[in-house]
């Protein structure tokens, strides 16, 4: 069993789940009382999402790095970001290290390939959204298209992530909200969507709608255990 680094704390929400799902995943694979060897070091997303908001990516690029020098010094075998618009730096914090950093963008687009779709709907922060790190390598690596939400949705989808379900409220207000912005994704062409922000999982599930939804947090959690117990 390979040990597996999470670099967590964006946010405290999504890592617990991580945290959880990688261990249940595990006893699922090997039964009895077995768990995942990991290790966990966690930022403080109060100090992290102010550098986000006012663009101070490099300051922020930094700060993970480090976090995760010390999680790969700490025994880890390989890296989980356990966050999608973290994978913004994903090649920079990789070429840091002496360990490999497994892509959750790489982990989705592989189970989007397995349904054949070729155009998805993109949910996350709106640097997910709007920036080309999450898209372009869907595009160029897979030959998946993605589409967006418009801006007013982009803002509010963003809004949610960060004053609810980053600190663990859960509104049915804004799961209607969401659901409702899914199903204009779907009337643009989208054939299933990401859920591209781990905590967008919490507040959304497959069956509150009716397209495909690709939680990223439980495939990413899944690809994680799999590597970990791979020969």
């Amino acid at each position: 069993m390979r040990t597996i680094g999470l670099l967590g704390g964006m946010t405290s929400e999504s890592s617990a789940e991580y945290y959880k799902l990688i261990n249940t995943f595990t006893r699922e694979k090997l039964g009895g009382n077995h768990s995942a060897k990991s290790v966990m070091i966690s930022v403080d997303f109060g100090e992290m999402e102010p550098l986000m908001e006012t663009g101070q990516w490099d300051k922020l690029k930094n700060e993970l790095t480090r976090t995760a020098v010390s999680i790969e010094k700490g025994g880890a075998d390989f890296l989980v970001i356990c966050t999608n618009t973290i994978h913004k730096f994903a090649e920079n914090i990789e070429s840091s290290l002496n360990i490999p950093v497994l892509s959750i963008i790489d982990a989705t687009a592989e189970k989007i390939k397995e349904k054949e779709f070729r155009t998805i709907g993109l949910l996350g922060t709106r640097f997910t959204m709007e920036e080309d790190f999450y898209k372009g390598r869907l595009l160029e690596k897979y030959g998946i298209n993605s589409v967006i939400p418009d801006e007013a949705d982009r803002k509010t989808i963003h809004k949610i992530i960060m004053d609810e379900l980053s600190i663990g409220i859960i509104n049915d207000s804004s799961r209607e909200k969401y659901v409702e912005i899914i199903n204009n994704l779907s009337q643009m062409g989208a054939e299933g969507i990401i859920l591209g922000c781990t905590e967008i999982p919490l507040l959304v599930k497959n069956g509150d709608c009716n397209i495909p939804l690709f939680d990223t947090t439980t495939i990413h959690a899944r690809a994680a255990v799999d590597h970990s117990l791979s020969t």
